[in-house]
Parts: structure tokens; sequence; C-alpha cells
């Protein structure tokens, strides 16, 4: 990250207060309250309200990257229009700042979905090779960026 980066934290941000500065991009980042076992174990496959709220109130502002934490694929195709990238960090634990270094530049960025993602919960289950194959990112989608000063923010 350059020394010149200021970082503004948020945690409710709404449109007045995005409104207020000029900021360059948003960092978004949401996703699922994370869970261990079973208790993740359910059809209901949404980023939840709060997330949502967010999400829409900063990238309908700027240019913005979601984050999105979760355990399991979860529904986007209602935001992919509104955002520049999406990047998935399956619940990653206490060692976030992996995150933030491949954002800001410290670090090349790769990433592959390891499985297909879907575009609605009716369309489960789904893999590669179905008969009707229509996902949002099929298996194997994602990006290589081997100069760190491509990354997104």
């Amino acid at each position: 990250m350059s020394t010149s980066t200021e970082v503004v934290y948020n945690e409710t941000p709404d449109m007045i207060s995005l409104k207020e500065r000029d900021f360059s991009y948003g960092i978004v980042a949401i996703g699922e309250t994370p869970y261990a076992d079973n208790y993740g174990d359910d059809r209901n496959l949404t980023i939840p309200d709060e997330g949502i709220a967010t999400l829409k109130n900063v990238c309908g502002a700027m240019d913005c990257v979601v984050v999105l934490m979760a355990g399991r694929p979860l529904v986007l195709e209602p935001y992919v229009d509104i955002v520049d990238a999406i990047v998935v960090a399956w619940f990653p634990g206490t060692e976030v700042k992996g995150i933030t270094d491949v954002l800001f530049g410290d670090y090349p960025f790769t990433g592959k979905l390891s499985r297909t993602w879907f575009r609605s919960v009716n369309q489960l289950p789904m893999n590669v090779g179905d008969e009707v194959y229509d996902p949002l990112f099929p298996y194997g989608f994602g990006l290589t960026i081997t100069n760190p000063s491509q990354n997104v923010a």
C-alpha cells in the first residue's frame, strides 16, 4: 500500500457520509456470520440484509470491490452490475491481512473458483457437465495478476 493511501473505515456507510468526501475507491467487506459443522447447512444462500445495504450504498456512490467472506457460494447475481470486482474470501479466519495485501498491491493476486457459482438457488445442485449449465461464474473462473501494480485498489 502506498504511504499516501488513506483508509477510512465506516461500518454502516450511508449515502450522505459517502458524498461528504471524494473517495477514490470503495472496499466493501460483507458476508455470512462464521459457523462450523452443520450450522451453515441451510438453503438460505443470501447475503445478510446489512451487507446488501452497505454494498448498494458504497457501490452506488463510487467504484468498488466487494470482498465476500463466506463458507459457501451466496447469491450474487442481483449485485454484479453495480460492483467492479468481487473477491471471495472463504472464511479467512484471523489472517485477513492477506486480503488487504493483494487488494493494495503488496503481493500479486491469483484466484480461480474451485466450484461453479450459481445464478440462483433454483439451479442447485449445479456441476460442470450438467445438461443445463448456466452459471453466474463457471468452474475455474478467476484471474491471475502477476504485476501487483495492476490490482484493483
